[in-house]
């Protein structure tokens, strides 16, 4: 009794689920799939450049809802395939031109337009099917109570049974609990169906997924690496820093011991050092846990933590944050890293007596810019710490760029693809 009590209820949501589905995938797909085409034919006109990025960003949050019912209803997991937009963009026409040239580049842009056109279709029709084998079968209970009488003028069909009396009428009931119990049965598959249909569009190809998995193999190791340079400076520091000192402070401590009733005043002085170097230790292990991963960044936050470094810089600085959440853990540690590593650089480097960082979320994106008023000329690979910031971020499928003319500004921008909670 619980297992067909558990059945009618899992069927009767799903029903619910693809009738409120069926209406998004047959206007809201068509809409944005009208609209999207017409948008990339203006593109050589130059309005299509205004109109492409935007609805390009309308159709994946269409589509990304779609991928999150379809995780959340059915267990059907779809990736996320899209490439993040270039770093360099400027306001303007250029930055437009560079943006709508990405995304018609991007297999992702397209595939999400065969799937519009699926979702509206093949998609629909799943979906009606799904609530309608649940629904249709109440007109036939109907008939069989009466209705046909309204009817007995002329021959009412229903489905395959001609209803033009109560024995036809009864025939169109026993077809309505035909449909009914097939609906029980079906529609929570049709529901999965019409997700699985949608992922074999909208996930990404084999060879995209090969590269994926070499960039990812590649950042393992990279983190492995990283992981294991991390370790050894932790254990350098501790050995050459507070194990010294903590050493130190013990040999002082026996000598203390033997000179307390023989010289009492040596012994004071002593005394104060070993409480010197106490302070001192614990400083110094104080920082190293900071450097491991800071107190203020677990309580407060990315945007906070952030504030807190460039507060401590010895050049002006000016911070914006707009966030509405906080990424997992360890994307927030790699990305104050990431911008501790690159406001370093600005005042070892740079020249600079004004920076700016930009933290903001958006499109499935962490992003972040450093942006200083010195010399310029910084570049990836050339020593200045930029491409262990590159290895980090990459560790997350994150990406880096560098803009820095000679002369300047220069802006460093780092993305890393996450959400907020």
């Amino acid at each position: 009794m619980r297992s067909a009590k558990s059945r009618v209820r899992t069927a009767l949501r799903s029903g619910g689920r693809a009738f409120v589905l069926s209406f998004e995938a047959l206007a809201g797909s068509a809409v944005l799939l009208v609209l999207s085409l017409l948008s990339f034919t203006l593109v050589l006109l130059g309005v299509g450049l205004v109109t492409t990025p935007r609805l390009t960003e309308a159709v994946r949050k269409h589509a990304d809802r779609r991928r999150r019912l379809a995780a959340t209803w059915s267990d059907v997991r779809i990736p996320v395939p899209y490439r993040p937009f270039p770093k360099d963009v400027r306001d303007g026409l250029t930055g437009q031109v560079e943006r709508t040239r990405h995304i018609l580049k991007d297999p992702a842009t397209w595939r999400d337009l065969r799937w519009l056109l699926l979702d509206m279709t093949a998609g629909y029709v799943l979906l009606a099917f799904c609530w309608a084998l649940l629904v249709y079968p109440v007109e036939g209970f109907a008939l069989a109570a009466g209705l046909w009488r309204v009817f007995e003028d002329n021959t009412y069909w229903y489905g395959f049974v001609p209803v033009d009396s109560q024995a036809t009428g009864l025939a169109a009931a026993a077809l309505g609990v035909v449909l009914l119990l097939v609906g029980m049965w079906a529609s929570p598959s049709l529901l999965r169906l019409h997700f699985v249909l949608a992922r074999s569009v909208l996930a990404p190809t084999r060879e995209e997924l090969a590269q994926r998995i070499d960039r990812l193999t590649e950042t393992r190791h990279e983190a492995m690496d990283t992981a294991a340079s991390e370790l050894r400076r932790i254990e350098r520091d501790l050995h050459d820093g507070a194990q010294a000192r903590l050493v130190a402070m013990g040999m002082n401590l026996g000598t203390i011991e033997a000179l307390v009733e023989k010289d009492p005043a040596q012994a004071k002085k002593m005394l104060a050092m070993a409480r010197a170097s106490s302070a001192e230790a614990l400083t110094e292990l104080r920082d190293l846990v900071r450097g491991i991963h800071p107190p203020v960044l677990a309580e407060r936050g990315l945007g906070d933590a952030v504030k807190a470094l460039a507060l401590r810089l010895p050049v002006a600085s000016e911070v914006t944050v707009e966030l509405s959440g906080r990424a997992e853990a360890p994307v927030e540690s790699a990305a104050y890293f990431a911008v501790s590593e690159a406001l370093t650089n600005t005042v070892k480097h740079a020249g600079a007596d004004r920076l700016w960082v930009d933290v903001h979320h958006s499109e499935g994106m962490l992003r972040i810019s450093v942006t200083d008023n010195g010399r310029g000329g910084a570049a990836i690979g050339t020593g200045s710490g930029l491409s262990g910031i590159e290895r980090r971020l990459g560790t997350f499928d994150g990406v880096l760029a560098v803009s820095s003319p000679a002369g300047g500004p220069t802006m460093v921008t780092m993305e890393i693809p996450c959400a907020l909670s």
